[in-house]
């Protein structure tokens, strides 16, 4: 009865995580540029996820980085600009939103 609970207990909490993380996507204008479904000025949060999301725990770092730094080349012509704003660690946590759409 307690793995029930528990199960049903982090379902419930598990949307709300998402949702709190898509939040800091669009306050962080990321959808500005990447739409979830579709490609827009980048590849979609998909098409990210489908790329790097076997990657493991491991690329969650690189990426933030590359989130941060900005840069060109990975997914065609157009570079994506860097965002020194961002901590971190709130890049940490958009990429691992992004990486949760595979």
């Amino acid at each position: 009865m307690q793995c029930v609970a528990a199960a049903a207990l982090a379902a419930l909490l598990a949307p709300a995580t998402a949702r709190a993380d898509a939040g800091l996507a669009r306050e962080r204008h990321c959808l500005n540029c990447h739409a979830v479904q579709r490609k827009m000025v980048g590849p979609s949060v998909r098409d990210i996820a489908a790329r790097y999301g076997r990657s493991g725990n491991a690329v969650v770092p690189v990426l933030a980085a590359k989130v941060r730094q900005g840069g060109s080349g990975a997914w065609g012509a157009v570079a994506m600009p860097s965002h020194p704003q961002l901590t971190q660690a709130e890049a940490e946590t958009l990429v691992r939103w992004m990486l949760a759409h595979r």
